[in-house]
């Protein structure tokens, strides 16, 4: 394969010109996600309920029509809107972090009619006292006045051809609007007939105004009423674009502040130098220079993510960060295998050249097999979204980020570790630059029985499981976060130290006892957790109770409870989906089921054990969690892959070996890369739970205690099992 370099070498380099080439110019080729930039996220369902059935079918693709005219005009900066399922639209909005006014101009119906006010004010009365007069309407304007308006609506918004904000003769804003020429007809037939009458213009069901008709008027109108400049402006604005067919209801809404934004970028970045710096260290350190050239291959990996995200166009989030950061650490895997590989080569006294093969064709099988298993946890998460294959649709927000970086990275890694590597050996013994390979040995040869214990091991972990179930059960709805119970999280950066006591007086007095209050990441920090949308009371509240230093809103996360289920269930099927994968493709691999089912029941140890820390420490199931868990089943059974491997290894070449002594053989034979190749990962794990930013804490904190978990269950759970059923054979 390797015997002309030359096409190698040409080729390697063809790639870094391509990812050069697909990163520059970064902003114009890798856009942030709104977790890193600021901005709103927001999912909006259509309500046709109210709508005749014949209207049901176009009302979200006109919707959404309407409400793209009116971003447009409100003036956002590359703005995404697309529909997402039957009825729902989801719009973002970069660098938008006006919350009230956005969801004002998205969610307006727009309704505009033009409707004659009854002139008769004992019909008026009739009304006022509670009865019922034919052909009539009773509406008020914003200030209670009482209107009778005629039901009959000659003229509606569809006939405006434009509005904008003029000022009227005190200087108060109005919005002047023209009419189409089949409008200008209708109006100067109306104005002509009821001179001297009262004409309403009502909106969305509310009289903003009802000027008398001096003269017949034919193309254009004002609207007045008590508008300030904003209001005018954005009144204007969803006239313009046409009213909405069906109302909106929010079903989901992510607003991050720019302070956020910031904090989150430099946390990433940070997590991502010391991850990586932590790699190079230990592998430079342990491997000599072996080591260097993984760190060289570690580089190109970092290199060929961003082109292959700048080739995409993907968006770049703080969990997608994340995903680099960690798959940073899964490529070194493959270099611990190849090494440790060559590693037993010398010890027989082969040359470089048989220790070069032997050590990459004897690892590549493990090394395929559980980058695939973690790459089938990706694709399930929206790994292949980009390219337009998006199984559960978990959505184009931050998790599908991690999905992407995680997918892409394993497959840049297995091109770098086990190709670019090979090269530069290649290229060096050829140059007659490499006569010995030498690295460090820690970890010697041990013969450790390992199923000894075995018993003991799984009474320890079903009690553990168990009771990690038991707490997470009688957590009840408080054991999920937002995505998943609903309701809504605030989150406040207080100039001093947050008074906590004094915050929750606050909301007693505001009517919201039940709001739950959590100091998050630094003393200054803290959430505020309430069933609905309370956005509006609790800033006002806290303005008045901290006039001398009011807080700063951060972000705001809403999700309804519809959604919850929703994201609840897609979890679910997640999980489920990703367990039976990897069983049938480590069962495939091994021609085996008891291989699969060994390892799935190892995976799924460590993933309730995962749960059970979370329940424990008081960490909610969210979105981010549910990646770590499934991160977790694709790399917890790397290790358990591994094993196997050698296991069927050992199998072909120790035929008589009693089936107990080949399993502690090929155990104490893999120890050392067991533990290598999760330290190494560890390390960057390590660097994402403290300088990643609180946002990424548990989503570190659950891959933690899943990656240890996983060496554990490796040895004592997974390997185990097999002996169980080949006694039942």
């Amino acid at each position: 394969m390797y015997r002309r370099l030359t096409p190698w070498i040409v080729g390697t380099f063809a790639v870094i010109l391509l990812s050069l080439w697909s990163i520059f110019p970064l902003k114009e080729k890798i856009s942030l996600g709104l977790d890193l930039q600021g901005g709103m996220h927001m999912i909006l369902r259509v309500d046709t309920s109210k709508l005749p059935p014949e209207a049901r079918a176009d009302a979200p693709e006109r919707a959404l029509e309407v409400i793209r005219n009116r971003i447009d005009q409100f003036g956002v900066k590359e703005p995404s809107i697309h529909r997402q399922g039957q009825d729902e639209i989801v719009v973002q909005l970069p660098g938008i972090t006006d919350r009230e006014r956005a969801l004002a101009i998205v969610q307006q119906v727009a309704h505009l009619e033009f409707r004659m006010v009854s002139a008769d004010p004992e019909l008026l009365k009739k009304v006022l006292a509670g009865e019922t007069v034919e052909g009539y309407e009773f509406l008020r304007d914003a200030q209670g006045e009482p209107y009778l308006l005629e039901k009959n609506v000659p003229l509606t918004g569809e006939g405006l051809a434009n509005a904008r904000v003029n000022y009227g003769q005190f200087g108060s804003p109005e919005v002047s609007f023209a009419l189409t020429p089949e409008g200008s007809k209708i109006f100067s037939q109306l104005t002509a007939a009821n001179i001297g009458r009262r004409l309403a213009i009502v909106l969305d069901g509310r009289v903003k105004s009802a000027p008398v008709i001096q003269s017949q008027i034919s193309d254009q109108g004002q609207i007045t009423g008590r508008f300030t400049q904003q209001e005018a402006l954005d009144l204007a604005l969803v006239l313009k674009s046409g009213a909405l067919p069906a109302p909106l209801v929010v079903e989901e809404e992510r607003t991050v502040g720019p302070l956020l934004g910031n904090d989150s970028i430099q946390a990433g970045v940070k997590a991502t130098g010391i991850g990586l710096a932590l790699v190079f260290l230990f592998m430079a350190g342990y491997y000599l220079l072996a080591g260097l050239i993984a760190c060289v291959a570690l580089a190109l990996n970092l290199l060929l993510i961003l082109g292959v995200m700048g080739m995409l166009h993907a968006t770049l989030t703080l969990p997608g960060i994340a995903g680099i950061v960690l798959t940073l650490g899964m490529a070194v895997d493959a270099n611990v295998l190849i090494y440790e590989r060559m590693r037993e080569e010398i010890k027989l006294g082969r040359t470089i050249r048989q220790v070069i093969n032997n050590g990459y064709d004897r690892a590549f099988s493990a090394i395929l097999d559980s980058n695939v298993t973690t790459m089938i946890a990706a694709v399930i998460l929206g790994g292949l979204a980009p390219l337009g294959l998006d199984f559960l649709n978990f959505g184009s927000g931050p998790i599908q980020g991690f999905a992407v970086t995680t997918f892409f990275g394993l497959l840049a890694s297995l091109f770098t570790s086990v190709i670019v590597t090979r090269i530069i050996f290649e290229a060096l013994h050829r140059a007659k630059w490499l006569n010995s390979i030498r690295m460090l040995h820690l970890i010697g040869a041990t013969k450790l029985d390992f199923l000894k214990p075995r018993v003991i091991c799984y009474t320890v972990s079903l009690l553990c499981v168990v009771g990690g179930l038991v707490q997470f059960s009688s957590l009840g709805s408080r054991a999920y976060g937002i995505d998943f119970a609903g309701g809504q999280v605030q989150q406040y950066h207080f100039q001093k130290p947050a008074p906590i006591d004094s915050i929750r007086s606050a909301m007693k007095e505001a009517g919201l006892s039940e709001a739950s209050l959590q100091q998050f990441g630094q003393p200054n920090d803290v959430i505020i957790r309430t069933g609905g949308d309370t956005l509006k009371t609790i800033q006002e509240k806290l303005k008045e109770t901290f006039k001398d230093g009011p807080p700063e809103l951060v972000r705001v996360e809403q999700v309804g409870p519809s959604v919850g289920k929703n994201l609840r269930n897609k979890a679910i099927q997640a999980v489920f989906w990703a367990l039976l994968s990897i069983s049938l493709y480590v069962g495939f691999r091994f021609r085996s089921w008891s291989f699969g089912v060994a390892g799935i029941v190892a995976l799924l140890h460590d993933v309730l054990i995962a749960v059970g820390a979370l329940a424990i420490t008081g960490r909610p199931i969210s979105l981010t969690v549910i990646a770590a868990l499934l991160t977790i089943a694709g790399y917890s059974i790397n290790d358990t892959i591994v094993i196997y491997d050698r296991i069927r290894e050992l199998r072909r070449t120790a035929r008589k070996m009693p089936f107990p002594e080949l399993i502690n053989l090929a155990l104490n034979q893999t120890l050392s890369r067991t533990l290598l190749t999760s330290g190494v990962t560890l390390l960057t794990v390590l660097s994402l739970f403290f300088f990643g930013g609180d946002i990424l804490n548990d989503f570190a904190f659950a891959l933690l205690v899943g990656f240890i978990s996983g060496v554990y269950s490796t040895v004592y759970i997974a390997t185990p099992l097999l002996l169980l059923w080949e006694k039942k054979r």
